[in-house]
Parts: structure tokens; sequence; C-alpha cells
């Protein structure tokens, strides 16, 4: 009893002294599962916890808590998946805000209705013009206005030399027999009864032919002229190009009530429209600015719509094409232009309007289409939609025909298709038109919208000009003017390019759902569920930490209890016997002890102490 009184006071029997207290440790951990469920149970913030383990003895109360839990925890962890699948799919917001501020004054292209009659070229479409009347009459029996019954008829070598002549499809049986020998149409989706006149296509070798045919005979004397009216361009050199003068199509330029001057405009060719101006173009050392709105401060052009020497086969309309665009875009003249009526004042208001879309994942455009963009531009300009498109198809004319379209830039080895030296260059060109409109060349695929674009909301107004009353003394003044005759108001139009107002409409992209937004939600539901807070997550970490040191040294207890246990044994096995008087060292169980704080039951139940402090194992 006295020994047991003096253990029990913390002291040696044999020494007298008090009994050293174990130290704590830097770390410690939970010994079992158990006691590290009941510890985070009891000291979390997250709710409902603490039920878990507080009824022990009503199985059923705890029961239920666990499993509405267990239930909560997974309701969760779904609104937290929907939440990250929202934000992975990088919605977008459109913002739109009005600005109001002094503008910069667009670019305005201006081009004519009447393709030039360039010198250089002169007899070469005399001889296409006459071939031309010549299949009409064969074709349609029709009588030139300009040919007369003394002129002689076309010789028929003239007639030879031209290749794919215009022939009349009088029904569409010659196709079911053309089809079995190679030929095959290519032709707008309508019915064949109503096809009429076409030319064949055949490629180098003539292995293979198509008809180009059109359900109306204008649209297919047009098409067909163009084609070797542009056959014939393609000889030119650039400089050949620009023959006509500014004031032999425009009589009159003002801007904000002054006059404009050769720097303020640069000249082109188009090989439909002819020469085209360009006025406050990127070449333009001063930009115009418009500070004040209204049909007084912006652009008015008087211009020369009167045929003269100009080419009827080629352009059945009269008047002039006008597109406003940025400075450093390109003018495409068939995209997006418009036409200006003959002895019509035609007034255009602007409104300005900007759009700038978010790139990377949340949306496909480029920035600037460099680096990003497989595509070559051609254009000295900057990166837009439809620049990569005719680049596109003009790298493939270059790749597969072996020559460059005449309507679109080219590199400088390369030549204009002609068919006296590339001759089936038509019928890959009509060949890649097809496979173009349908986007089996994967131009569209390709070509990227650009993040950021300026547009212009153009509205129009027309009213007779000039009066009926003033016309006498208006004609005066220009012919005196202009040293040109102007006979009637079908020779003479007027335009008006203005800013409607200064407010002008950004449209900007921004992320619907942020970072900030993101975790603003995940931590609006975990309080919804849990009502905890970011510290309750770092809670919940540490209990995965503890769960996996504590399986760690179950692990590392069970391997070394199998695999060292055995080499201990067998040592002590070896060694001479003991001595009785001396005294027992420690079982091998105690040297199994894990690490200070670390104490696990199983260590306790495996050995005792007896009376004298000695220790050693249970049996």
């Amino acid at each position: 009893m006295k020994e047991e009184k003096v253990e029990h006071e913390g002291q040696h029997p044999e020494s007298g002294g008090p009994q050293e207290e174990e130290k704590e440790g830097l770390i410690e951990f939970h010994r079992s599962y158990r006691e590290l469920f009941q510890f985070f149970c009891n000291n979390t913030t997250i709710h409902g916890a603490i039920r878990l383990v507080c009824s022990k003895h009503n199985r059923m109360k705890t029961a239920f808590w666990a499993v509405l839990w267990l239930c909560t925890f997974g309701m969760m962890y779904w609104q937290f998946g929907l939440l990250f699948g929202q934000y992975f799919s990088y919605p977008v917001s459109l913002n739109i805000n009005l600005n109001s501020d002094k503008l910069v004054f667009p670019a305005v292209t201006v081009c004519t209705l009447n393709p030039y009659r360039y010198s250089k070229i002169q007899e070469e479409l005399e001889d296409l013009d006459h071939i031309t009347e010549q299949t009409l009459f064969n074709l349609y029996k029709y009588h030139s206005s300009h040919s007369s019954s003394n002129k002689p008829r076309v010789r028929r070598e003239l007639l030879n030399t031209l290749p794919y002549p215009l022939v009349k499809l009088q029904d569409p049986q010659p196709f079911h027999h053309h089809r079995a020998s190679g030929v095959q149409e290519n032709n707008p989706q309508v019915d064949k009864n109503d096809w009429k006149i076409g030319f064949i296509l055949c490629n180098k070798n003539k292995s293979d032919c198509f008809y180009q045919t059109y359900s109306s005979g204008v649209d297919a004397v047009r098409e067909w002229y163009r084609f070797h009216f542009i056959n014939i361009l393609a000889r030119l050199d650039s400089q050949d190009l620009n023959e006509a003068a500014l004031g032999n199509f425009i009589f009159a330029c003002r801007f904000n009530q002054a006059s404009c001057n050769e720097g303020n405009y640069s000249q082109f060719h188009h090989p439909i429209y002819g020469n085209c101006y360009t006025f406050n173009g990127k070449n333009n050392s001063n930009l115009w600015m418009s500070s004040t709105p209204g049909i007084s401060n912006g652009l008015s052009l008087t211009l020369r719509t009167e045929r003269n020497d100009f080419i009827p086969l080629l352009s059945t309309v009269t008047g002039a094409r006008v597109m406003v665009h940025g400075q450093d875009e390109p003018a495409f003249m068939d995209d997006g232009g418009f036409n200006i009526r003959p002895g019509v004042e035609t007034s255009i208001s602007m409104r300005k309007e900007t759009l700038d879309r978010l790139g990377g994942d949340y949306g496909d455009c480029t920035n600037n289409g460099s680096s990003d963009v497989k595509v070559k531009n051609f254009y000295s300009s900057k990166y837009t939609q439809q620049v990569c498109v005719h680049s596109c198809f003009q790298e493939n004319m270059i790749q597969k025909c072996g020559c460059a379209y005449m309507s679109y830039p080219k590199p400088d080895k390369v030549e204009f298709c002609d068919y006296k030296k590339h001759t089936d260059w038509g019928y890959c060109y009509y060949k890649l038109q097809d496979a173009f409109a349908s986007d089996n060349l994967g131009c569209f695929a390709k070509c990227r919208k650009p993040c950021f674009v300026t547009s212009y909301e153009l509205s129009a107004g027309y009213s007779r000009w000039p009066s009926a009353t003033s016309q006498d003394w208006v004609f005066q003044m220009l012919s005196i003017q202009n040293n040109y005759t102007i006979s009637s108001k079908s020779g003479v139009a007027k335009v008006n390019i203005f800013f409607k107002e200064l407010n002008y409409k950004t449209n900007s992209e921004s992320p619907s759902v942020s970072m900030v937004t993101l975790l603003s939600n995940l931590g609006s539901q975990w309080s919804l569920w849990f009502g905890s807070s970011v510290l309750s997550v770092v809670e919940m970490v540490e209990l995965i930490l503890d769960f996996l040191v504590i399986t760690f040294f179950l692990l590392l207890r069970k391997f070394r209890s199998r695999y060292w246990a055995p080499t201990v044994d067998s040592a002590s096995s070896d060694e001479p016997g003991p001595n009785p008087s001396a005294p027992v060292p420690p079982p091998a169980c105690a040297t199994l002890r894990p690490p200070s704080g670390l104490q696990l039951n199983q260590h306790q139940h495996c050995c005792s102490r007896d009376p004298k402090g000695q220790r050693w194992p249970r049996r």
C-alpha cells in the first residue's frame, strides 16, 4: 500500500525523488480515428458537426444528424459543381455606354460605276466589244445601236482567237450527253429548264469540263464579258491604271465649308468600278475632325455620272458608288458600298459604334491576326475579317491555279491570271468560287473576328438635284468651272456625308462570372449549408492531414511488427541467458513506441509495470 501510495504521488520507490513528467512534443497527433473525429466535432466551427458526437447514448439521433450532415454536404458540393461549370463556360456580359466627344471623320471612298477605257487596251476592248455584239446577234438576233449596216462583220479569225465562247442552250438534254463525257454544271440552284446561256470551261488537258450557266441572258453576257475584261486588265501595269484625273469624275469637294486639296485624297483602281478616290484615308497627313454635327460640317461631293466613253457591256447602271470605312481598312466596294443616283442629292447621316470583344477563353477573336490566324495578309492595312477572307481566296488561287486573281492584291513574284499564259485559270477560278461559296476552302473557319471593331451606322435621304428652276444656272456654272458641258441632270449627282450626332455607342464585353464573383458565390453556398467561413475550410484540411498521418503511423507500425520483430527475437535467443539478479530490460514492445505525442492504445495494452516499476509484457 505504501509503495502504491508513493507511485500514486509520482515518486519512484527506489530513488525517492519525483518522477519526470513526459514532455509535450512540437507536433502531436491523435491516438486513433475515433479520438480525431471526436475532437473535430467538438471544436469545429462547422454547424451541426457537434450533433454527431453529443448523443452517445441515442443512436437514432446520431444517425439522423449523420444522414442530414452528409446530405447537406452533398447538396453544397453539387452547387459548387454548378458554379464551377458556369465559371469555366466563360460567359460574357455586354456593356453599352454612350459617349460624346469630338470625332475623327471616317474615310470615304467614291468610285464611278462606269469603268474607264484605258488607252493601252483600247484595241483589245474594241475587239472584245465586236465579238460580244456578234455573239448577241448569233444568239438573239440583236443589232447593237453602235453597229450599222455599213460596219463590217467580225472577222472569223478574230472570233477564233477568243477562248470560252458564249453559247445558248436550247434544252437541258445536252447536259445529260455532256455529263457522260466529263462535262458538269456549275450554276445556281435553279430549274434546268431556266438555263438559257453559258460558256464551257475545261482544265489544261481537257479531261474535266463544266458549263458556267445562268438563268438570265443579261447576267451571262455581263459575266462572260467581265471574265475577258479582267483577263485583259491583267496585262497592264499598276501605273497604267491611274489614267483618269480627279477633275474628270469629281466636280467639287468641300469638307467643313473648306475646299479639298490633293493631300486629302488618294487614288486606286478597281477592276469593275474603275478609278476610285479615298478621302481622309490613312495617307492623309491631317485627318479631318468633326466637332459639330450636321450637313454643313461634313463632306460634300459633286460627281460626274454621265456616260460617254465607257463600257456598256460591263456596267448596266449609271451613277457612283460610295463606301464609308475606317482609315486603316481597305474599301471593299462590292461588300459594303452603296450606289448614288444621278440627278439626286443623297444625304447620308452617320453614327459611330465600336465593339470591344474579349479574346482568349471568352471568345474566338484576334487582336492583330498576325500570330493566331494562319492566313497571310496581302493587304497593306490592319486585320479585318474581310481582309482575311479575300486574302485566303487569293492564297488558294495562287496555290491551286498558279496565278493571282486581278481583283485582289498579290505577292511581288506572282503574276496575274492571263489565259495566254495560264490556259486553265478560268476553270480553276470558277471551281474555287464554288468551293469558296460553300466554305469548302475553310476560309471562314480560319479567319477569326477582330477583337476591336469600329463601324458606322448609315441612314440616307434623297431629294431631286438640281431642281427644275435652278438646273440651268447650276449646269452652266459647273460646265464653266470644269470645262465640261453638262447637258442633263443624268450627268451629275451630289452626295453629303456627315455625323448625325457626336454621341457614339461603345459595346464592350466583360466576364459575366469573374474570380471574385466565383469566390463570393462559393462562400454564399458554404454559409447557406454549413454557416461557416474560410477558417472552417482550413479545419477540414487539417482533419484530412491528421487522418493521413494516423494512417501512415498505423501502417508503419504494422510493417515493423511484421518484418522487424522476428529479427529482434532471434537476436535475443543467441545471447547468454539473463542473470536473475540483474534488472530485466524492457520488452521488445517498448521499442515500438511511436514518436512523442502519438500514444497508441495498443501499446498500453501490451505492457504493464511490476510492483518495482519495471515493465513486463502482459500474458
